[in-house]
């Protein structure tokens, strides 16, 4: 295992849901990381369509594959091919009436080498995730906050909402993974003001390095951007932020995208410097577990 490896996040505008034509556009992407010597690629959430949760509608679950679609068979060639680590993202048909938002590792031509469905389904204006995802399962192996065994390392993936939880990236770095990854797909409410949309901005990007801070692990972020107009007359649609990130284990920015631009963004991880961190930072030495009971409860009355 690799202790040092050049990791890329790609930042994509998606125009359509022609998969074929979204998953090419992508693929070149993906080629140009490769080529600058990128061994692990990560894609962003639900790259191979539009943003479909703008409306709930019955018809956007034709959209959905089984964990063997033609996304999964497009990508695993291409990864086995470039010979790469790549971490993609789709909407997924478990059986008839169960779908899941998955992402899923490929190393090389070993092909999918692990699997996370998004535990953290959210339900707002723009964002009806909850009408088409189910919930990951917490005990099924292979899911829950379970990291991914690659040729690079323990790969942490958890997808867009769930990069809200310090319980989640806990989690994961306790099991020993050694990045973490969140496909995302965020964006702002064309309504909201300026000041608003910075803020929100910002939290989302503070909430995630604090996620590298408190666990000692580099960070990586995959964001959509470009706007994607609403299915629906009366709708807003949304402008995704863009802001795509790599960020080392004390939360420094080792890449970042800013909120239009398309591409791999490149950053070196080095696995040792987290080690090193920790050594200055013992948080898990100092963690006082038997003090946390309420933390398995919704609320302490």
């Amino acid at each position: 295992m690799s202790r040092s490896f050049l990791a890329a996040v790609v930042q994509q505008a998606i125009g359509g849901n022609d998969k074929a034509e979204n998953m090419a556009a992508t693929a070149e992407h993906v080629r140009e990381a490769a080529n600058s010597g990128a061994q692990l690629v990560v894609l962003q959430e639900l790259h191979a369509t539009q943003y479909f949760c703008q409306v709930e509608d019955t018809e956007c679950f034709d959209l959905a594959e089984d964990l063997d679609g033609e996304t999964y068979e497009y990508f695993a060639e291409l990864a086995a091919e470039l010979d790469i680590v790549l971490v993609i993202s789709g909407f997924e048909c478990r059986a008839p009436g169960l779908y899941h938002n998955t992402a899923q590792v490929i190393d090389g031509d070993l092909g999918r080498v692990g699997f996370f469905r998004k535990m953290h389904i959210p339900d707002d204006p723009g964002f009806y995730e909850k009408f088409y995802f189910t919930p990951g399962d917490a005990d099924a192996p292979g899911c829950g906050f379970e990291p991914v065994e690659t040729r690079l390392g323990k790969l942490g993936v958890m997808v867009c909402w769930d990069q809200w939880y310090p319980e989640g990236a806990r989690l994961m770095a306790m099991a020993g993974a050694d990045v973490l990854i969140y496909p995302t797909a965020i964006g702002w409410d064309p309504d909201d003001d300026e000041d608003e949309q910075e803020r929100q901005r910002d939290a989302w990007v503070t909430i995630q390095r604090s996620h590298a801070i408190a666990n000692g692990l580099p960070v990586l972020v995959a964001n959509r951007t470009g706007f994607e107009a609403s299915p629906v007359d009366d709708g807003t649609g949304i402008e995704f932020w863009g802001t795509s990130f790599i960020a080392g284990p004390q939360g420094e920015f080792l890449a970042l995208a800013n909120c239009e631009e398309q591409g791999p963004l490149c950053a070196q991880i080095d696995l040792k410097r987290s080690e090193d961190v920790r050594r200055i930072w013992p948080y898990f030495r100092d963690r006082r577990i038997d003090a946390y009971k309420g933390l398995t409860k919704r609320w302490l009355d």
